[in-house]
């Protein structure tokens, strides 16, 4: 056992991304009935859909799972009471201030963590009180941090910081990704695209199937000034990027962003006009495949890994 397997009581220290659109009950129940931790995305769901959710993925698995929830969505505080009043055990939150619900939480007995894109936000989440901390480099899909800091310097300067334990998120899809970041510091990792590639994942199968086809420089971080999100470049993508030439404004920006872009293209499969999130390490995710098959294939390359490391002549 390890911090992150220890805290949650799971087999293995890999937590699958809440990531909108791709995470629903299936998805989470399936990481872990697996062995790992999973998350069923709140940030795509009306509340009564969440409990939904909450209520199947109890009838799915007797194991451990959670709820990812970004605090900049509204209905939040309808949301927290049902997570409460389902029994949730673990929470993670994203995309605001984490004293804003840790208290909160943890009053009702729930293990929180928080996702951070930085040391000095990762410092004022251990403040906060939360139980452990996912700190996400710049390769991750979805929304990430301004500051384009990558996975590979993140998590040395985070663990630096801190006490509590360290979660290791961005461009992590495969076991030997997974050493090299617990190498560096971190306690697990979580997994977001690669889990999105799945059988088990919500996303429209148009959008699983871009996925798998996506080479390396095929993804862009962009829209900073709302928030920044890295997408793949399609249609979408390119009409930013044409409004960004013309000295687009933020109100430019919001209009063509508009309303569920990201339902559009992730759920609904409009590969066209739709937001496609995902992130760098697409390019190595070649197969859907069930959740089962990536966690053990993650794991089996992981212990390869350490053994080809313990094997090197200096």
């Amino acid at each position: 056992m390890n911090k992150i397997t220890e805290l949650f009581k799971i087999k293995y220290p890999i937590i699958q991304g809440g990531m909108i659109w791709n995470s629903g009950y299936k998805l989470a129940s399936a990481v872990s009935n697996a062995g790992g931790l999973g998350l069923i995305g709140a940030g795509s769901m009306y509340p009564e859909v969440l409990r939904e959710h909450i209520q199947k993925c109890k009838k799915a698995t007797s194991k451990p799972f959670g709820v990812n929830v970004p605090m900049l969505y509204p209905n939040i505080e309808e949301i927290m009471k049902i997570i409460v009043d389902e029994g949730v055990k673990i929470v993670f939150t994203s995309a605001g201030n984490p004293k804003t619900w840790t208290s909160y939480l943890k009053e009702n007995g729930i293990t929180v963590v928080h996702v951070v894109s930085s040391s000095v936000f990762a410092l004022k989440a251990q403040d906060a009180g939360v139980d452990a901390v996912v700190a996400e480099g710049f390769e991750a899909g979805g929304h990430n941090g301004r500051e384009e800091t990558t996975t590979l310097t993140l998590i040395p300067m985070v663990k630096e910081k801190i006490k509590i334990p360290l979660i290791a998120a961005g461009g992590i899809a495969t076991g030997r990704g997974m050493l090299a970041v617990m190498v560096l510091g971190a306690d697990g990792v979580q997994v977001g695209s690669r889990f999105a590639a799945s059988v088990e994942s919500s996303a429209h199968e148009n959008f699983k199937e871009t996925i798998v086809n996506v080479k390396e420089g095929d993804t862009q971080l962009t829209l900073k000034e709302l928030a920044p999100v890295r997408l793949i470049k399609n249609k979408f993508y390119q009409d930013v990027q044409h409004l960004y030439e013309q000295c687009a404004t933020k109100e430019d920006l919001i209009g063509l962003l508009g309303r569920a872009r990201a339902k559009r293209g992730m759920f609904e499969g409009d590969l066209n006009e739709g937001e496609l999130e995902i992130g760098q390490v697409a390019g190595l995710i070649h197969e859907i495949k069930p959740v089962s098959v990536i966690v053990e294939e993650m794991m089996s390359d992981f212990e390869t890994g350490i053994r080809e490391v313990m094997n090197f002549d200096f």
